[in-house]
């Protein structure tokens, strides 16, 4: 078994640790000192135990507010599968038959003559404004 020295709170502890779990050790020792840290920059001078034993509780703590994190975000998934499975299951709606009004053609043809009217009235109109 290889041994690890790491540090938590300014002080060097030796571990021994299963062969390419040391990476996973120096980690959870870096987290472990960034609360022993914490701790020693507000309260000062703590004896070696009760600082692993604050700082260990406040990265339980801080685990137990992420696993409700956790726990609420697998629940939502659920609940949102759930609701997708639903939807997949549901039938599909039966097209909807929309009309469209036709306009007759000879009021098509009316409106087409309006519009050459007016051209030619804008035209002329145009044509006495610039004489």
């Amino acid at each position: 078994m290889p041994e690890q020295v790491i540090t938590i709170g300014h002080k060097e502890f030796t571990v021994a640790c299963q062969t390419g779990e040391e990476p996973y050790l120096i980690a959870a020792a870096e987290m472990l000192d960034v609360e022993a840290r914490t701790l020693l920059n507000q309260i000062g001078r703590v004896p070696a135990e009760r600082m692993l034993l604050m700082a260990g509780l406040m990265l339980a703590d801080k685990t137990a507010e992420a696993e409700d994190k956790v726990k609420a975000a697998e629940e939502e998934i659920a609940s949102l599968r759930d609701e997708i499975a639903r939807l997949h299951a549901r039938p599909v709606p039966e097209p909807r038959r929309v009309e469209v009004p036709v306009i007759p053609a000879d009021v098509t043809d009316a409106l087409t003559e309006l519009a050459a009217r007016a051209e030619s009235v804008a035209d002329e109109m145009e044509a006495r404004a610039q004489s």
